[in-house]
């Protein structure tokens, strides 16, 4: 099967490697600049292109691996194309592709991507949505070639992922940025930290609901160290903002529990 990705960003980097190590073809990348599209293309060894227009017709499948907002206007520039279509954001309908392609659908790996790690795409979930019956068949049988955990999701259930996502990792990891400076003016670096976050997240995840291993100050009602807590933040308001809202909804959750 030719593949042809548009886009070469994070994702489209280990996707792209993970599907030619699968022996799918990878028969042209498209990107904006040439920068970013010869330098994956080198990566792939296969021909570039930065000119939509001369996005080849002849594969199967193109992957759009953009970012979400600039999907939609990408999409209203693409060439007839007969393949199957799919772009990879948890935030963005299928239906995007709507009047404007014969096959389409979504192929969504729920990860977040940095060139300068590798991952095992083995173990990424992916979330598939497709136009028709065949065009799902198909799309099912590329990603369960480069991944253990497939699943079918609609669009509705995909941005209700990527919300769970965005609170799960994007929020947690700002909050990580948090911690590390508190640490930080404490004397110490945000490693010594890591055997307590790394026992948080496999509690976690073991867990029936993370409420249920929910430790610390809030989770007991502790009145008088949140107090402490919250007067040593008096010269961050915004973080003691993010305290006390964090802190009022972990003492209602366990309440409620």
């Amino acid at each position: 099967m030719k593949i042809v990705t548009i886009g070469a960003g994070n994702l489209a980097f280990h996707l792209t490697k993970a599907l030619q190590a699968g022996g799918f073809e990878i028969a042209q990348v498209y990107s904006r600049t040439q920068a970013s599209a010869s330098k994956l293309a080198e990566e792939l060894n296969v021909p570039y292109t930065t000119d939509i227009g001369c996005i080849t017709g002849d594969a199967s499948l193109f992957i759009i691996s953009v970012s979400d907002c600039a999907i939609r206007p990408l999409v209203a520039k693409l060439p007839s194309l007969e393949g199957l279509v799919v772009h990879t954001a948890g935030s963005v309908p299928m239906n995007v592709f709507s009047g404007k392609l014969r096959n389409y659908g979504v192929l969504y790996p729920l990860q977040t991507f940095s060139k300068s790690h590798q991952i095992d795409f083995s173990e990424i979930p992916v979330f598939l949505e497709a136009n028709t019956h065949d065009n799902m068949q198909i799309l099912r049988a590329v990603a369960e070639t480069i991944s253990q955990k497939v699943y079918h999701a609609s669009s509705d259930e995909r941005i209700q992922l990527h919300l769970a996502a965005v609170f799960g990792c994007n929020f947690v990891n700002h909050l990580y940025h948090l911690s590390a400076q508190l640490a930080r003016e404490a004397g110490f670096d945000f490693s010594v930290l890591s055997a307590l976050l790394l026992e948080t997240v496999r509690k976690a995840l073991a867990s029936e609901s993370p409420n249920e291993v929910q430790t610390g100050p809030a989770a007991r009602n502790d009145r008088e160290l949140i107090r402490k807590h919250l007067d040593m933040l008096s010269s961050q308001p915004e973080w003691a903002e993010i305290y006390g809202i964090i802190t009022k909804n972990i003492i209602k959750m366990k309440i409620k529990e």
